[in-house]
């Protein structure tokens, strides 16, 4: 073979195999957050006027004071008894949620109003200037204004209402993701992903890829099952955020994903995440039996036979996986399927975190 076809097969190999290496790797971005980054939430309470005799009414008192307060502001002050028949107002809550990453001032983003008197409808109604604040009492500053015309996406629910863009931020909002000491910043894994592996997984993973520019220092340690500190390297000490963008595009080998089995009722999913696996066990349903762990694992019941693992030995360890699977060929209603993951968490025959919604 050539000098020339052997560097062709060779890159042709180098092709084959990358495409699976990469994907074998998740970048720490999508399992980690920075501490600081956090949603800031903001609420307010406003009044939505135009409304077409679906409001409050004037039987509510603190609806009438607002009104009667609005009035005066715009140098109309009123009566109690000139507002009694004002159905077109309502007081509602207003919330809006700035994103982890922060906003500056002059930027827009959603809000969300809700009524909290007696409104029938929000529909057709427009929200009044009415200032944001933290839920913070200590501090009271106005992030934000919130106004304008308000859609009801749910006609079941015509009390809960969006504006879009409705929300103009009057401060920055930034993220502080600096230690005081200004040379230091915290990785926070997601509680999915969170272990002692996963922590330590990372930490080897930045120290490798930075040992160039740490002179083959520790710069990564793993301060619990879900969080890295890292010290930053002194020539990114005046961009730590190029640092940390680097960081976060590291990749580390598929992480541990917690045993966890999440069941929703009222849509009948179920969702297995991560090894989870059960005990021996029998379970009698009714007019089927599940046995699992014995020296034929079976589950028996209307229908032909079905083995809950295949070509398994005795000592292997039972996965939920396989008795859903079996249960699904059986066409097991997912109702009874939940049933069971149920009485099996309660026996303490599941090994998983068990979450209902």
């Amino acid at each position: 073979m050539s000098r020339l076809a052997t560097i062709f097969a060779i890159l042709l190999l180098t092709c084959a195999i990358w495409p699976s290496q990469a994907e074998a790797r998740v970048r720490l971005e999508y399992i980690c957050s920075v501490q600081g980054q956090q949603e800031v939430r903001l609420t307010g309470l406003g009044m939505i006027v135009g409304l077409p005799g679906t409001g409050d009414g004037a039987k509510n008192a603190p609806t009438v004071r607002a009104l009667r307060a609005a009035m005066a502001r715009l140098n109309q002050p009123v009566l109690d008894t000139e507002i009694r028949n004002a159905d077109n107002v309502a007081i509602v809550m207003v919330e809006a949620t700035i994103p982890r990453t922060g906003l500056k001032r002059g930027q827009k983003i959603d809000c969300f109003v809700n009524a909290v008197m007696g409104a029938k409808s929000l529909r057709g109604g427009r929200l009044l200037s009415t200032p944001l604040t933290t839920a913070d009492a200590r501090n009271q500053l106005v992030i934000g204004v919130a106004g304008g015309a308000i859609v009801v996406d749910d006609p079941a629910r015509p009390t809960s209402a969006r504006i879009t863009q409705g929300v103009d931020l009057v401060q920055d909002v930034t993220a502080l993701f600096l230690s005081k000491q200004q040379d230091l910043v915290t990785l926070l894994i997601d509680p999915a992903h969170a272990s002692f592996w996963t922590a330590s997984e990372v930490a080897r993973v930045i120290n490798s890829e930075f040992t160039f520019e740490s002179a083959a220092k520790t710069i990564a340690k793993p301060t619990g099952p879900g969080s890295v500190e890292i010290q930053i390297p002194q020539q990114y000490r005046q961009n730590p955020v190029e640092f940390i963008a680097q960081v976060l595009e590291s990749g580390i080998d598929t992480p541990n994903t917690q045993a966890r089995v999440i069941l929703n009722p009222r849509t009948g999913t179920v969702v297995v995440t991560g090894e989870v696996e059960i005990s021996p066990v029998i379970i009698s349903h009714k007019s089927f039996v599940v046995e699992i762990g014995a020296d034929d694992p079976l589950l028996t019941g209307p229908g032909p036979f079905i083995g809950l693992i295949e070509n398994s030995g005795r000592q292997s360890p039972q996965q939920l996986k396989d008795l859903v699977d079996a249960l699904n060929k059986l066409r097991v209603p997912t109702a009874d399927v939940i049933d069971i993951i149920r009485e099996l968490h309660a026996t303490g025959k599941l090994h998983a975190e068990l979450i209902e919604k």
